[in-house]
């Protein structure tokens, strides 16, 4: 919908919008243009997807245009879908994202099962979460674990705003406690008190690869949630050492890494001391997590 076609005094009905911007997103090449089509409009109308066909034949209003308008604009260079809309589902939960932090993947779900399957329900257990990011597994293992408590750091300003937002939506501010500080250095500095584990999706991607990360990444997710030196591996080898200092005798660590890293990173825990390393495999059948647990 240009401005020139949208100024006209024909009538866009929703078929005809969903129409139109599911060929003018197909000519940008952004995937899935049909769906992405129809989650900007349902966005623009405040309503569910299902509505829209069921007022298929109904005219959008001036400010529905007017909202459609600069929705697509936005996704036409490449802005992710979950950074117009202010919404990513994880977990079966809607988080409140945008500018500066990092889009929840799906892959990162199997990162919360394995830390699930580490926490017992009726248990109260300490975990500590190095780059909360949205917020999304903290508030995720909070929600599942209603007597673990997540003690969780990060350095941006943009992840600090979005996951207070997303800890209060969800009402686990007495489970959830965010640090703001860099790594290991800034849970030690806020807490004397051991964990009996650790999660963390931190930076993997190397410094080569960043330029071939898709449009909507590379140009718009905040770089340093992506990239971790010329090898990807930069801040991992910082971090698993550093925390066994805050780990019970007997806690364990789970990192999500590159499927290609995963073997190295198996490493990185042996030669600091971890024992029963295991590697998983995420969603898409590619290996993804790696686990350790340190000697007690």
């Amino acid at each position: 919908m240009t401005d020139s076609a949208a100024s006209t005094d024909d009538v866009w009905t929703v078929q005809r919008i969903l129409q139109w911007t599911t060929d003018f997103l197909e000519q940008k090449s952004v995937e899935s243009p049909r769906l992405e089509a129809e989650l900007l409009l349902a966005h623009a109308r405040n309503c569910k997807r299902i509505n829209l066909y069921t007022d298929f034949e109904a005219e959008l209003s001036d400010d529905e245009r007017t909202k459609m308008r600069d929705f697509v604009k936005r996704r036409a260079v490449h802005e992710p879908l979950a950074y117009i809309t202010g919404r990513k589902e994880f977990y079966g939960r809607d988080f409140s994202v945008g500018a500066g932090v990092l889009v929840p993947r799906p892959e990162t779900e199997t990162l919360v099962d394995i830390c699930l399957d580490h926490l017992p329900k009726d248990q109260p257990m300490r975990v500590c979460e190095i780059g909360f990011g949205s917020g999304c597994i903290a508030v995720t293992l909070a929600k599942q674990r209603p007597n673990a408590t997540i003690v969780a750091c990060d350095v941006s300003e943009a992840a600090e705003k979005f996951a207070a937002e997303n800890v209060a939506t969800y009402k686990v501010q007495s489970q959830v406690e965010l640090v703001s500080g860099d790594g290991i250095a800034a849970i030690q500095a806020h807490t004397s008190e051991p964990f009996d584990g650790i999660v963390s999706n931190p930076p993997y991607i190397r410094e080569d690869e960043f330029a071939a990360l898709p449009v909507d990444v590379a140009e718009h997710e905040p770089r340093e949630a992506l990239v971790s030196g010329d090898d990807g591996l930069e801040l991992i080898r910082r971090l698993i050492p550093d925390a066994v200092s805050i780990l019970k005798p007997g806690g364990w660590m789970v990192l999500e890494v590159d499927p290609a890293q995963c073997e190295t990173v198996a490493g990185l825990f042996r030669e600091a001391g971890f024992e029963s390393t295991k590697i998983h495999k995420d969603s898409f059948d590619q290996n993804r997590i790696v686990e350790a647990r340190r000697p007690g």
